[in-house]
Formats: structure tokens, C-alpha cells, sequence
């Protein structure tokens, strides 16, 4: 087995024992990246020299009780590193660079993490494919001709490539989910507030949270327990009551250990058996109503249902969600009305790319948006101004927000009933790439499954559950089982995702 290959978990076995070194594991992933990212475009700026440099820190410093000492990472292009090119996928900041870090990155840094480099993306994180990107669309490593999903689609391929050892990537309505799904790795997204979004460059913020791409569900507990925690930079982060927030004090029994803390206590959480665990299948999930689930990956998550069922979990096949089918329709005025109010910054006047050749101020911003911005942007920058312009506020996003309260009391009354639900994540395998990029209907519909979790703000994770053949190919591709939980409760919906991995 080579380095690039390893986990966070037996990674970090290894530099405890002296197995190897740091910079060793580092140049594995340097060299992998340099070998296969020609053809998979994962990343879109690579920090050999600092990542080596950073390597060399650590391993002076021979310190590894933490997990993520010395562990080389990727991160998606939205998140801010000081001093770092960081894009968002976009033409209009090529050319800016960070001048601070964000909240999650600081946090690796202090836990001794390596940063390989940012992480291609669609732009601003709008697609589902990974094909808006300035930089080039991502390719599925599993099937060259095929999207890796999307918006983080870069960092979920380069974790699938073992071009690094984990990475942060961002969800807005599936962005971290659906491309692990299509991958075949494991993808997080924290309840809303669970982790900081100060350095996070803003999609729709009532929606976006950062969490971990990584191989195994324990990486992921790692990951997440390392980024998570209340910040006074973000007030829409909270303590809340859970046992697991980092930072805080805590009345859960923890197995505290130097230099390791309430990692531990997390990790030994997760491993209990899921015996007496009831588990919701909501029959909404399963109907015609949601369209477009394939037979193949249909056959998978019932497959997966009944694997939990054997392991001891009590499934309940007669939950509800009822507004679910309007999920998506919600998420589509919700988003694009919040994203072309963040992306009014972008002017060409304060920074970033600026066309000032027009013979006024509007001819400038007309020339600078149109020419930075991608025709994904602006569609989205135009639904949702339309939505929240005078006279369509009320028919339009006023709705949305009703229908939004109306999805999250869907599933507050579920949980009443069950601990967490499953689902498919995506409702098919990987397309192919150009499939769906004329078609922005049938692209969006491919969140089908996962925007619900966004729009509640509950937490939910994508796990391998197996391959299903696509309709237009011999070779089988990875198929996603989504888990959902209730608010700050990851730690059941990993325990749930751990058991079913072991």
C-alpha cells in the first residue's frame, strides 16, 4: 500500500510509530497528484512548496498525539487561506488572494494539518457536476468520461484518487453529499452552526456549512470533531446542548487523552452497536413523486435497509415527509435569491477581475459580471433577483420560507418517531460529462434527495453502499446511502454510518 493511500486513522498510526514521516506521507500525495491530476483536474492551485515545508515543521517538532498532525489534506477553493490564491472556481477572483484564514482552516492548522492545495470546484459552488468551473470541469476517477458530482466535486476526487488523505469541502444542497456519493467516499455535512462559515466565501448563507470528504467514517468523526465548535466570527454558530461540541465544557464522560481530548470520547461514541436504533425509510423518498430514481441504485438502499435491519437497528417504513417533494422547488428560490444577494460585492471596483474599458460605471459592471461570472452564475443571479424584486418578493421567496418551515416540522415530527432516516443520496450513478450541462432542469434534480437536510439544517452523511450499472455502460459505479439525524446529533448518524461501513 502506498503513503497517498493510508487514512487519517492508519496515517496517523504510522507517524506515531515512526513507520515513516510526515514529508514522506506529503511527497506520496505530491507525487500521486502529479501523476493522475493531469486527467482528473481536482485542484486547482497546489501548494507543493509550503505543504513540504509545513511536513518538515511537524516532523522537527515530533509531536503526534493529535490525529491530524502531519495529515496532508486538500481544500475546496471557496474557504480562505492566508496568503493562498482562492477562487471559488470563478474568472472574477482569479487573481485574489486571502488575507486571512478561515475559521475550519486555522483550526487544521493549530491541529498540525498539511494543506496540499485548493481544491477545484463549480463556480461558487453552483453545479451539481463540477463542470461550471472557470478551471476546467473534475472528472470521476472511477470513469474518466463521467462528472465526479458537485460543487465539490474537486475535493471529492482527489480524496477518491488518493491524491490526498481527506479534505474540507462545502454543502449547500448536496454539494458534499452527492459527489461522495458518485465517488464512492464518505461525505459530511454538520448540522447549520455546527461549524464556523467565517473565511467561507458565501453561496446562500441560511444553507452553506463546510464538512469533511474523507475514506472511512472514522476520518470523518475525526475531521469534523477538529472543525467544529462555536466562533464569535459567526453568529449563526452555537454551543448547543450536544456532548460533542468542541470547545466547550461537557457533562458527557469523556475518554480525555493528552493532546487528543474529546476526539476520543467522540470516536468510542461512534463505535457502539446500533441494536435497538430505530430508523426511519420515509415513504415520500420511495414514490413517484420524486422522480428519477434509478431501479439499480433503488435496489442498493433497500439492499443497505436491510444489512442495518440485521445489525439490529428497528426500521419504520411508515414515516412521512410530506412537503418533501417541494424541497427542491424551495431550495431553488431560497438559494439563488441569497446567492445574487452575496455576489453583489463583486463589482470589479473593490477586487478582483474588473473590465473598466466601458464609457460609464454601468457599462463596467455590465462588462465585469457578464465576462467574470459563468452562465450558471448569472442564470442563478437572475432567478433570484427576480424573486426578490417588487411585486414577485411575496408570491415567490415569502413562500419559499413558509414551505421551508413546513419541510424542517416534517421532520421534527418524524424524529419524535425515530432516531434517523435513510435514503438514497443521489438518484442515480455518475452521467456523464456534457449530459446535463444544457439541461439545467434535469441537473437540478439530481439534489433531489439531499436539499431536504439543507433546508431543515439537520444534519445528514453519504456513504458507499455498494455499485449499480448505468443505463448507458457496462462498468458499475458507487452508489450513495444518505443518513439523517436530528439537530447536533452526528454523533448517531455516524454510529449508524460506522456500523454499516464495519
Amino acid at each position: 500500500m502506498n503513503l497517498n493511500e493510508f487514512t487519517i486513522e492508519n496515517a496517523h498510526e504510522g507517524l506515531k510509530k515512526k513507520e515513516f514521516s510526515s514529508e514522506d506521507l506529503t511527497k506520496s500525495c505530491l507525487e500521486h497528484i502529479e501523476k493522475v491530476d493531469k486527467n482528473i483536474n481536482a485542484f486547482i492551485t497546489i501548494l507543493k512548496k509550503e505543504a513540504l515545508d509545513s511536513a518538515r515543521e511537524i516532523d522537527k517538532k515530533k509531536d503526534f498525539k493529535n490525529y491530524l498532525a502531519g495529515i496532508p489534506l486538500a481544500i475546496k477553493d471557496n474557504m480562505s487561506i492566508l496568503g493562498v490564491r482562492t477562487t471559488a472556481g470563478s474568472r472574477i477572483l482569479e487573481n485574489f488572494y486571502a488575507t486571512y484564514d478561515a475559521t475550519a482552516v486555522k483550526k487544521l492548522k493549530e491541529a498540525g494539518a498539511i494543506f496540499l492545495g485548493k481544491a477545484n470546484m463549480d463556480e461558487f459552488a453552483c453545479g451539481s457536476s463540477n463542470e461550471t468551473s472557470y478551471y476546467g470541469p473534475v472528472k470521476n476517477p472511477h470513469d474518466l468520461e463521467r462528472v465526479p458530482g458537485g460543487s465539490s466535486g474537486g475535493s471529492t476526487a482527489a480524496v477518491a484518487a488518493n491524491e490526498c488523505i481527506a479534505a474540507l469541502g462545502s454543502d449547500t444542497g448536496g454539494s458534499i453529499r452527492q459527489p461522495a456519493s458518485l465517488c464512492g467516499i464518505v461525505g459530511l455535512k454538520p448540522t447549520y452552526g455546527r461549524v464556523s462559515r467565517y473565511g467561507l466565501l458565501a453561496m446562500a448563507s441560511s444553507l452553506d456549512q463546510i464538512g469533511p470528504l474523507t475514506k472511512t467514517v472514522k476520518d470523518s468523526a475525526i475531521l469534523f470533531q477538529t472543525i467544529a465548535g462555536q466562533d464569535l466570527m459567526d453568529s449563526t454558530t452555537t454551543p448547543s446542548n450536544s456532548p460533542f461540541v468542541r470547545g466547550r465544557k461537557s457533562d458527557f464522560p469523556l475518554l480525555i487523552k493528552e493532546g487528543v481530548g474529546e476526539v476520543d470520547g467522540f470516536l468510542s461514541e461512534i463505535e457502539k452497536d446500533i441494536r435497538g436504533l430505530k430508523i426511519g425509510v420515509p415513504k415520500e423518498y420511495f414514490s413517484a413523486e420524486m422522480e428519477g430514481l434509478d431501479k439499480e441504485v433503488r435496489k442498493r438502499i433497500e439492499e443497505a435497509i436491510k444489512k442495518l435491519e440485521k445489525l439490529g437497528a428497528e426500521i419504520d417504513d411508515t414515516i412521512s415527509l410530506p412537503h418533501s417533494p417541494y424541497a427542491l422547488a424551495v431550495y431553488y428560490v431560497l438559494m439563488p435569491s441569497e446567492l445574487s444577494s452575496n455576489l453583489e460585492r463583486f463589482d470589479g471596483v473593490k477586487y478582483g477581475y474588473s473590465n473598466r474599458s466601458g464609457k460609464t460605471l454601468l457599462d463596467n459592471y455590465m462588462d465585469t459580471r457578464g465576462e467574470g461570472f459563468g452562465a450558471e452564475i448569472r442564470r442563478r443571479i437572475m432567478l433570484g433577483t427576480y424573486a426578490l424584486s417588487a411585486g414577485y418578493y411575496d408570491a415567490y421567496y415569502k413562500k419559499a420560507l413558509k414551505v421551508r418551515t413546513l419541510v424542517l416540522q416534517d421532520f421534527l415530527k418524524a424524529f419524535e418517531r425515530v432516531d434517523c432516516i435513510v435514503s438514497p443520496t443521489s438518484p442515480t450513478v455518475a452521467f456523464k460529462l456534457g449530459e446535463k450541462i444544457n439541461d439545467p432542469l434535469s441537473m437540478y434534480l439530481g439534489d433531489v434527495y439531499t436539499v431536504s437536510a439543507n433546508i431543515a439544517g439537520i444534519p445528514a452523511i453519504s456513504i458507499p453502499c455498494g455499485m449499480a450499472k448505468p443505463k448507458d455502460g457496462k462498468t458499475p459505479l458507487p452508489v450513495g446511502l444518505q443518513i439523517m439525524g436530528k439537530h447536533f446529533d452526528e454523533a448517531t448518524i455516524l454510529r449508524v454510518a460506522r456500523n454499516f461501513e464495519s
